[in-house]
């Protein structure tokens, strides 16, 4: 993979003996390199290195955090620290991560692994690393006050446990929380099982879904927002700058998606049905799955879901709730659909000279039109296809399949070319005559029986 590098100088065990924020087991070792990485391009996936089998995963617009071994312990090394993120091509935010980007870089393990993880603190306050979803010892779950001091600014923590599951979990600070994870801090974190057998796949994507106020023009989040974000990512991007899932006709592809907004997000992917395969709390069994198109992920929850890529194609899938299909999106803004605002353009005009009314037909013009925006400001709709505008941002992406790729090729293949006849065209024969409603035919009210007693206990018969 193609890393810049920052090299960390090895402490003596001396040093390392006066940190009490290293444990006496790590105090005879360096500490490990931290690897950096800041663009947002997807790197490929990093194979097994130690004999053990298994489909590594790729992360969209990310990478897998790179180890090494120190006897049987397999040591990694995250820094937090603020970073920069392109989040589509036209806005970079300012936002807090890992090891140069947010979220931070995939950690990838295989159940039984002895794992050390070092924490660097570059960020103005303190912080601690939760495990979410991991079983591991109490004093290293990362809950800072209530199973760790705090780890502060310039200090490093480590973290030691063994993988006792597998499946697909994440991690995020418990310090300071709200701030935090609102600034962009957070990881995937995949076990894979000790049996290469078990849970097998061609094809393994992840991320993790966040959402950002950002105004305009700006740059930082607004982290004191609840409910009204403008900007909904995965993996602090929106689209059109989230990564395509590239897989090959009749692999098994398994998609595993954490959500830590603010937000329920039900994922629905176009094409084939998928299967739920898995949760933070583990695998699914048999008897208990079904197939769907659709999935609600939780506020704090993961999903994974698994499918045969069976048909070719361009396949969106996205969250359904159309908002969050959106970017810089303001919750103001009027509804003008079936207003005339000729009169008020030109009243705008004579302040504005290039305004230009819009939405009196809906906000289609929008994506057609892409107008000037504020520097560092995305579009509210964007992206174009090879038939025209799509219209879409935020949670966005496509699941493109094609017939012979390469086992491990997750490039880019561009629009799919459909075979001849197998795309909506415009009908231009006779429409025929104009429908109209059917004759109402005017209708009696059924006549009614009943009886009236008259005084003295007689009756009147029908009416």
């Amino acid at each position: 993979m193609n890393f810049s590098r920052r090299n960390f100088v090895g402490m003596s065990a001396a040093a390392l003996a006066g940190a009490t924020a290293v444990s006496g087991r790590a105090r005879a070792a360096s500490i490990p390199e931290a690897v950096i990485v800041k663009s947002p391009a997807m790197q490929p996936p990093v194979m097994p290195q130690d004999g053990q089998s298994y489909q590594p995963v790729v992360t969209l617009n990310g990478w897998t955090l790179p180890w090494r071994m120190n006897g049987d312990w397999k040591e990694f090394h995250l820094v937090a620290e603020p970073v920069k993120r392109e989040m589509a091509p036209g806005m970079v935010a300012k936002l807090w991560g890992y090891n140069g980007q947010s979220p931070g870089p995939t950690i990838e393990c295989v159940e039984g692994d002895k794992v050390r993880i070092f924490v660097t603190n570059k960020l103005p306050e303190h912080t601690t690393v939760h495990w979410h979803g991991i079983i591991l010892p109490n004093g290293m779950d990362g809950v800072g006050g209530l199973t760790q001091p705090h780890i502060k600014p310039g200090q490093t923590f480590v973290y030691e446990f063994v993988l006792k599951q597998s499946g697909t979990f994440m991690y995020h600070p418990h310090a300071d929380e709200m701030v935090q994870m609102a600034m962009g801090m957070m990881g995937s974190f995949v076990i894979h099982p000790r049996d290469p057998t078990l849970h097998r796949v061609d094809r393994d994507f992840v991320f993790l879904m966040q959402s950002y106020d950002i105004d305009p023009g700006a740059a930082m989040p607004k982290i004191m927002t609840m409910t009204d974000f403008n900007l909904w990512a995965w993996n602090s991007r929106v689209f059109p700058g989230i990564d395509p899932l590239v897989a090959r006709r009749g692999d098994r592809v398994r998609v595993r998606v954490g959500n830590l907004t603010m937000t329920n997000h039900p994922i629905h992917k176009h094409g084939e049905p998928f299967t739920v395969t898995c949760t933070d709390g583990g695998w699914v069994p048999p008897s208990a799955q079904r197939p769907d198109v659709t999935t609600d992920v939780p506020v704090g929850g993961m999903r994974t879901f698994e499918f045969i890529a069976d048909e070719p194609g361009d396949w969106a899938i996205h969250c359904h709730k159309s908002h969050h299909t959106m970017n810089a999106m303001g919750h103001d803004v009027k509804t003008f659909i079936g207003v005339n605002q000729k009169d008020l353009a030109r009243t705008i005009r004579t302040l504005v000279p290039d305004y230009m009314p819009m939405g009196e037909k809906g906000m289609a013009e929008m994506g057609e039109m892409e107008m000037p925006m504020p520097d560092n400001t995305l579009p509210m709709m964007t992206g174009f296809g090879q038939f025209g505008p799509m219209e879409m941002g935020g949670m966005f992406s496509v699941v493109k399949v094609r017939e012979g790729l390469a086992r491990d090729d997750y490039s880019d293949p561009g629009p799919y070319k459909n075979p001849e006849g197998t795309v909506a065209y415009l009908f231009e024969g006779d429409a025929g005559p104009a429908p109209r409603a059917p004759e109402q035919k005017a209708s009696q009210p059924p006549a009614v029986e009943f009886n009236v007693v008259k005084p003295g206990g007689g009756h009147s018969g029908k009416h």
